[in-house]
Formats: structure tokens, C-alpha cells, sequence
């Protein structure tokens, strides 16, 4: 008998329809002789439709309360799904994160998991339940609820299935796996059948929704495979694990991320140190920075350009308004009208030639590149967001063409 933990994303349980069809993947992975624990996400955009409703009240509600606020969608998802499974005649709980053991930081929006303490979870097995825990959500020290950000139902999968051994953690979707681009916007897009943790993490982390980033670390950290599928069409998914195990490609997939900002700090003295103290102050405040660019000093100055996440472009241009003068910069621009386009592939180590070809393709285009960023498995561009579709179809092409037509 193995120990299965599921996670079903908001569009698997969006409606009645759905969240019996999730009942039955359950209670079928249950009649092997599986014990499962499952995890839900609060139900197709109930929390977009929450965060309106917040908006309507108070648009500078405290992150305390929008937490309260949030955690009820996926309290919801749980019951619903509870419900579902007892009409289907199987022995059921639904439990909230504080209930499963989730012990997080205080940062109320994006809390950290400290600690998963699952013996609830442990006794519900033991009474031989299926039991579903509401992702996205625990409680910190002062015993309030938290909620660990967009995504988050995916990590709070993959520390059950950590802290629980578990044999197998399924993250099901509303695709099929994980694809070599999205297949809603390229045609020729191939579904992935093995992808390694270091992969999947770089596609995570650069906008592809497949997977949080924060679920891959955790599951690189503690050698969980994880299986990507859809819920939908119940077809084999895409394995996520370790590279030692599996053949290294070129090119694994091509992602884009449209919620990025570049900011440029314009005229700083060209003096030792002054990059140390503009990114510490970043730092200092949570602003993860992403890929920078310094230009070569002319008349004792130079420009610092870097990327953010756009839901940390108002922090960062007020923080650096207000520090520019002190260190002798003229001005602070930003743009939000950029995204990043990446590709990724372990295979890319060992062969040269990658970013010329990814650049010919984007010339070929007549896409411009105002920022690049590499490292060992990865490529990253910053262009005009309008072009962001065609330059992910073109290098999908550059690359996938000669597999697609042979």
C-alpha cells in the first residue's frame, strides 16, 4: 500500500461537475489500497473574486485580514470536496491548514513553512480517511491564519508529501504536463514525459504556471518525485525528478514572463560600493532583483538597470526615489512595458551555440533584446512585451522544428 498525496488546482475544482470528477480520481486512487491525502486550491477565481471584494471595502486592507479574507476559498474547496466523496460512500475529512500542522512564518501574504507537525493527518490515515487539507494556508506564531502566496498550494503538497515519505505527489492541472512552451499559444508545443529538478525549477521561476517554484525546491531539497497531469483528460503527465536519472536535452522548454518591470538608476557616480548599497537596500526590503545590467562608466557615472517583479515596482521606485539623491544618481525611470522570454535545458552545458541561436531567431523576427541574463541552464531576454508571443513561438520553432518535422 503506497502513500499518495494529490494536489488539484482551482480549474480541476471550478465546479460541481469538476469536484466530482475529482472525487472519483480519489476514491479510485483509495480503492487500490492507497492511503491519499489531498490537497485542494480554493476553487477557479474565487480568490481573484475575494480580492475584489476587499477592494470594494477597504483597497488598503492590512495583509492580516486579506488573509482571514483568502483562506476561506480554499476551506471551501475541502468541504465541497469532502461532501462529493461521502455521496460516493468513502470515509472522508477535510482539514485547514492549522488543522494539518502547518506552521508558518508572520510575513501575512507570502508566509514561509517552518514546520509541518501531520500527526491529525496521521490519525485520519490510521482510521483508514481520505483526508484533504486546504492548501495556501497555515498559522504563525501568534495563532493567526497565513496564507503562502500565489501558488501556494503547490508547496503545502510537496511538504505532506515530504514530512510524510510519501511514495508519490501528483499535481494535477488543467494541462497535461509539462510542455516544451504553453500549448494554448504554440501550436507545435511537445509534452514533456521526464524533466529534472533544475529544470523545472528555472521554467517555474521564469513564468511558466505549471508548477510553483517554491513546490520544486522544496521537492529538489527532499527528493520527492512529482508527476504533473491533468485532471481533466486523466492522461500521463510529466515525471519531475532528479537529472542523474534521466538524459540531459538541449533545450527543455521556452517560458515567458510578462509581470516583470525594468528600473533604471540613471547617473550613478562610477565609485566603489554604490551597487552594494542600492541592492542591500533591496534586500533589506524583500525585493527579489532579477536580471541586471551595468553600463560602462562615461564622464564619472553609469546607469544600473535591473528587472522586478511587478508587484514590487511601487516599493522599489519609492525606496530608490527617495535614496537616489543621497548617492548622486540623477533620476529613477522604470518600464513596465517589458517581459522576459527564457529558454532552459541541462543539455545546454554541453552544447555551444544555444544563444546564438536563440538571438538569430529573435533577429530573424525583428524582435530587439534590451537585457540579457545567463546562467548554467538557462538563457533569459528582456524585450517589448508585444512581442513576447512571437518571440516565444519563433524560438520554439528555432529549436523544436527539426523534432516536429521528422
Amino acid at each position: 500500500m503506497a502513500l499518495i498525496v494529490q494536489k488539484f488546482g482551482g480549474s480541476s475544482v471550478a465546479n460541481a461537475e469538476r469536484v466530482f470528477n475529482v472525487a472519483d480520481i480519489v476514491t479510485k486512487t483509495y480503492a487500490e489500497g492507497n492511503s491519499v491525502v489531498v490537497v485542494v486550491s480554493a476553487q477557479g477565481d474565487t480568490t481573484d473574486d475575494l480580492i475584489e471584494k476587499a477592494q470594494e471595502i477597504n483597497p488598503q486592507a492590512s495583509k492580516r485580514e486579506m488573509d482571514m479574507l483568502l483562506t476561506a476559498g480554499e476551506q471551501i474547496s475541502a468541504s465541497l470536496l469532502a461532501m462529493a466523496i461521502e455521496k460516493l460512500g468513502y470515509p472522508v475529512v477535510s482539514l485547514l491548514g492549522w488543522q494539518a500542522g502547518f506552521h508558518t512564518s508572520s510575513a501575512y501574504g507570502s508566509a514561509r513553512i517552518k514546520r509541518v507537525i501531520p500527526d491529525r493527518i496521521k490519525k485520519e490515515l490510521d482510521k483508514k480517511n481520505i483526508v484533504i487539507v486546504t492548501g495556501f494556508q497555515g498559522i504563525n506564531r501568534y495563532d493567526d491564519m497565513t496564507t503562502l502566496g500565489r501558488g501556494g498550494s503547490d508547496t503545502s503538497a510537496v511538504a505532506i508529501a515530504a514530512v510524510m515519505n510519501a511514495d508519490l505527489c501528483q499535481i494535477y492541472t488543467d494541462v497535461e504536463g509539462v510542455f516544451t512552451a504553453d500549448p494554448r499559444k504554440v501550436k507545435n508545443a511537445r509534452k514533456l514525459s521526464v524533466i529534472s529538478y533544475d529544470e523545472m525549477l528555472e521554467l517555474a521561476s521564469l513564468g511558466a504556471q505549471v508548477l510553483n517554484n517554491r513546490s520544486v525546491e522544496m521537492a529538489k531539497k527532499y527528493n520527492i518525485q512529482l508527476e504533473v497531469l491533468s485532471s481533466l483528460t486523466r492522461a500521463k503527465g510529466t515525471i519531475v525528478k532528479e537529472a542523474k536519472q534521466m538524459e540531459k536535452m538541449m533545450i527543455s522548454g521556452v517560458a515567458k514572463d510578462e509581470k516583470v518591470a525594468r528600473i533604471s538608476i540613471i547617473g550613478v557616480p562610477d565609485k566603489p560600493g554604490l551597487a552594494f548599497k542600492i541592492f542591500s537596500k533591496l534586500a533589506a526590503k524583500n525585493v527579489n532583483v532579477d536580471i541586471i545590467l551595468q553600463s560602462i562608466g562615461r564622464n564619472g557615472t553609469k546607469d544600473i538597470s535591473f528587472t522586478v517583479d511587478q508587484q514590487n515596482l511601487k516599493d522599489t521606485i519609492e525606496l530608490l526615489s527617495a535614496y537616489v539623491e543621497l548617492i548622486g544618481a540623477s533620476s529613477v525611470v522604470y518600464d513596465e512595458n517589458v517581459a522576459k522570454v527564457s529558454v532552459v535545458g541541462a543539455g545546454m552545458e554541453t552544447h555551444p551555440g544555444v544563444a546564438a541561436d536563440m538571438f538569430e531567431a529573435l533577429y530573424e523576427a525583428n524582435i530587439n533584446i534590451t537585457m540579457i541574463s545567463t546562467s548554467e541552464i538557462k538563457i533569459s531576454v528582456l524585450i517589448s512585451k508585444e512581442d513576447a508571443d512571437k518571440a516565444v513561438a519563433v524560438i520554439h520553432d528555432k529549436f523544436f522544428s527539426e523534432a516536429i518535422h521528422a
